[in-house]
Order: C-alpha cells, then sequence, then structure tokens
C-alpha cells in the first residue's frame, strides 16, 4: 500500500528514506531487542542495524536487510543516530500494534542527518499520522568482535528445542550454564534454582539439531538476568545459532521470518558470568 502522503519539499534532502508495506515487519524486529530505551541505529546500502546495550554486557542487534524494505535509500556511506526506542515503537504502532484482517500500516520513514529528527509517515485505512522524533549523539557501542575465525563451538538448532529448554529449566537459577562439546553431553543446558540442578541434554543427532560443529569442551555461566530479553527473539524466530568463542563469550543468532517469508535476524551477544569463572 503506497503512502499517499509524501514527505514536504527541502532544500536539505534526506540522508536516509525507507518505505515498507507492513510497518508491523519492522515493529516486531525492534520488540525482539526493546530492554532499553535507547537504541543506535547504523544504516548502510546493506539495510538497517539496530543495537540496543545494558551495563556494557549484553549487546543485542536486529538486522533489517534493505531487501526488505520496498525503497531503501541512503546518500552517504554509512548513516548513524541514536533515538528512544520506547517512543519509536509506540510511533509504529500507533494504529495499534494488531490490525484488522486485511489491513496494514504503510510507512516512510526519514531522516535528514546530524540533528534533525527521525521523520515517520503512517498510513492506515487513508489516515495518515506524522510523527517526528528526536535523533541523539550516538554513543561508542562494545565490539565483542565474533568473527568466524575466532568461534570454537557452534550449533544450529531448531528455535523450538531452545523453546521448550527455557520453559522447562528452573528459572529461579542466578545463572544459565551452557556446555558444548564434541563428546557427550554434546550441548548441556544447566540451572542452579531453588529446587536443585536441572539438566537439559541434546544429542548431536538430535532431530532439532540442523549443525553441531564443536572443537573442543566449554562450559561458561551466564546470568540469566541477561539472557532473559533475547527469548523475545527467540518466540519469533524458527532457527537459533548458538556460538561461542575461546573466552566464553556467548552468540545467540536468531533467525525470524516475517508474514511475508523475508529472513531478518537478531543477535545477542553475551559475557560469562566473571565470577564464576574467577572460581
Amino acid at each position: 500500500m503506497p503512502l499517499s502522503a509524501a514527505p514536504p519539499a527541502s532544500s536539505q534532502p534526506y540522508l536516509l528514506s525507507a518505505s515498507l508495506d507492513n510497518a508491523r515487519h519492522l515493529s516486531s524486529l525492534l520488540r525482539a531487542v526493546h530492554f532499553q530505551d535507547h537504541a543506535t541505529c547504523f544504516a548502510t546500502a546493506y539495510g538497517l542495524r539496530v543495537t540496543v546495550e545494558d551495563a556494557k554486557c549484553i549487546q543485542a542487534n536486529a538486522f533489517i536487510q534493505a531487501e526488505i524494505f520496498q525503497e531503501f535509500a541512503i546518500q552517504e556511506e554509512s548513516v548513524t543516530f541514536r533515538i528512544n526506542l520506547s517512543v519509536l515503537l509506540d510511533c509504529l504502532t500507533i494504529f495499534g500494534s494488531s490490525s484488522l484482517p486485511g489491513t496494514t500500516t504503510a510507512l516512510k520513514m526519514c531522516y535528514r542527518g546530524y540533528g534533525y529528527p527521525l521523520m515517520l509517515f503512517l498510513e492506515e485505512g487513508g489516515v495518515v499520522t506524522v510523527c517526528k522524533i528526536n535523533t541523539q549523539e550516538p554513543e561508542e557501542l562494545l565490539d565483542f568482535d565474533f568473527c568466524s575465525t575466532k568461534v570454537v563451538n557452534k550449533i544450529i538448532l531448531q528455535s523450538e528445542g531452545l523453546r521448550e529448554a527455557f520453559a522447562e529449566l528452573d528459572m529461579t537459577s542466578e545463572v544459565l550454564q551452557i556446555t558444548m562439546s564434541p563428546d557427550k553431553p554434546y550441548f548441556r543446558l544447566s540451572t542452579f534454582g531453588n529446587a536443585g540442578s536441572a539438566h537439559l541434554d541434546y544429542p548431536k543427532d538430535s532431530d532439532l539439531m540442523e549443525a553441531f560443529l564443536c572443537n573442543q569442551t566449554q562450559t561458561n555461566r551466564y546470568k540469566i538476568s541477561l539472557l532473559k530479553p533475547s527469548t523475545k527473539a527467540l518466540a519469533l524466530s524458527c532457527k537459533v545459532s548458538i556460538r561461542t568463542d575461546a573466552q566464553g563469550f556467548l552468540s545467540l543468532q536468531y533467525m525470524i521470518r516475517n508474514e511475508d517469508g523475508q529472513i531478518c535476524f537478531v543477535e545477542y551477544y553475551c559475557c560469562p558470568d566473571e565470577d564464576v569463572t574467577e572460581a
């Protein structure tokens, strides 16, 4: 559904402009990384990356490829700005978070550059709303440096396997222990809560296992409070890639297929629990 309301003409050209027939594709992905109020948006010709961090211990990235948009135009090599993610989500769902069958909210998103607001033009059923959201100076983000050469162990699971695990494990535990090994138990999730220890094992030939590439035995613990935000992305995803590097840093990459069958990714990076590592 094309937007009938064109952005007003101005002598200052837009550095970034993007259109979506269905704004819900964007809002559902952004909700998957919405565990802090503010996010940094980083746009290149390849698309849009929205990054959220907390306490320099966890980072979430939502990747929306340029092909997902009906129009995606960028006038510089890269465009970066910080924005209130809570406000952005409120604006994207201004017509309601769930549309009536057969109706969608069309979106035109424009940004003129440093110091300018992010402009949203939303249309549903002939009604147009214009939102201006103030942007901020982007902050320096953590670089977890998760290149493929530094990955020690990698497992790709169907998401339903991990969803079942999170439902079964004792979430009164402060930590989730992850063991990845070329030998038994291969892939084990453990908690240590009020009811005692609980372990969940996945054999490498499990029907849920799509890839198993483990080079050495690693056992690391991660604070469940840091991992909980990633369950939003897990709920939307069909597959999850679980990777660790030599220091035990964890990467959870969720593959999400939207209503139109298009693929997007949400990635979470998490530091191992230092107290356990030192102990």
